[in-house]
């Protein structure tokens, strides 16, 4: 594969397709990972069954499990894209990349299996969960890694990814992943793929991100932003980081819950404020800016589990957004132009 093959069509991990063949799109989700920490990888004691006595407990953070954090069950995953395909849901942007356990043939598997297309990522996770070997490693070399990935197949597979991301940044950013972020940049020139970053969690950390990779030479119309709705809670630094044209991404839907065990001083949004960002950012002519997602990382927001499930946003929000005089135009740019226009090749 090249880029002059790729250039105007979309790359699943069953292949390319035409744009108008992604309909209503999740832009970051999960279906296969291990989020676990090294460290907690190693533990391997028997653990109690998630269960209606423990599942609030486990979701809101307050009771560790084991394997909260495991995605491995793909039998389960085709169930809840059947679901989300019953629902109207077309097209899935799995970003689970190196470090994280990213699985491209069972990814091809759920495809397969349902029909939804699945579009995957590539790159490396934040540090803590990348080989300390990659310490030692060049941008260039970094680069010619998401390059073969993109172009020829994904950790050690035939497995094309579609997109590049969510490549990794703590807080504070480090110089690993400065390096491997360079390395993305340069393989989104390439490919001609979007960039999706996974940001640390400071609230000005974004904008420096995305002012490092516009001095890197990175498309910002084509640089996706994660998890805005646990980083930026205010209108003000919200707009500031739009007027760079980097993309922002609201992927926390579904989570209600006001708590957040990863940093306790922030307090989350519910799904009705993300609205009222997201609606500040449209007032101000950043439409095409905006994307939407879940961001499934753990077991007990799977339906299969008693969560919300893949289908919450088409279920639920959707509704929620025409009642808040979301027009048409709005939600189908949301969910439906923007990701056409990120995920086709350039």
């Amino acid at each position: 594969m090249n880029r002059s093959q790729l250039r105007g069509r979309v790359q699943t991990v069953c292949g390319l397709i035409d744009p108008e063949r992604l309909g209503q799109t999740l832009m970051h989700e999960h279906l296969l990972s291990d989020l676990r920490t090294p460290e907690a990888r190693k533990v391997n004691e028997p653990e109690e069954p998630i269960s209606l006595e423990n599942v609030w407990a486990i979701n809101y953070g307050r009771k560790k499990h084991r394997m909260q954090y495991v995605l491995d069950m793909k039998d389960i995953a085709v169930v809840e894209m059947n679901a989300l395909r019953k629902l109207g849901g077309d097209t899935v942007v799995e970003l689970t990349c190196g470090g994280i356990r990213p699985d491209p043939k069972g990814l091809a598997d759920i495809q397969l299996g349902t029909g939804v297309n699945i579009i995957m990522g590539c790159g490396y996770y934040v540090e803590e969960y990348q080989d300390p070997s990659n310490k030692t490693r060049s941008v260039d070399d970094f680069a010619r890694e998401i390059v073969g990935q993109v172009f020829d197949g994904a950790w050690g597979t035939n497995v094309r990814a579609g997109i590049i991301g969510e490549i990794g940044s703590q807080n504070p950013w480090t110089d690993l992943e400065k390096t491997v972020m360079r390395g993305a940049v340069i393989a989104q020139k390439e490919t001609g793929a979007a960039l999706n970053i996974h940001p640390g969690r400071r609230e000005d950390l974004p904008l420096e991100i995305a002012n490092t990779v516009k001095e890197w030479g990175a498309d910002l119309s084509r640089t996706i932003i994660s998890h805005i709705d646990r980083t930026i809670l205010d209108v003000e630094p919200l707009l500031r980081l739009a007027e760079t044209g980097v993309v922002l991404e609201f992927d926390m839907f579904g989570v209600e819950n006001t708590y957040y065990p990863l940093k306790e001083s922030v307090d989350l949004p519910n799904d009705g404020m993300r609205l009222r960002l997201i609606r500040a950012l449209l007032d101000r002519g950043h439409l095409d800016q905006v994307v939407i997602s879940h961001d499934i990382d753990c077991r007990t927001r799977l339906v299969n589990f008693g969560g919300h499930g893949y289908g919450h946003i088409l279920e639920n929000v959707v509704p929620l957004m025409r009642a808040r005089d979301f027009s048409q135009e709005e939600i189908d740019g949301i969910l439906v132009e923007n990701p056409k226009r990120l995920l086709t090749f350039v």
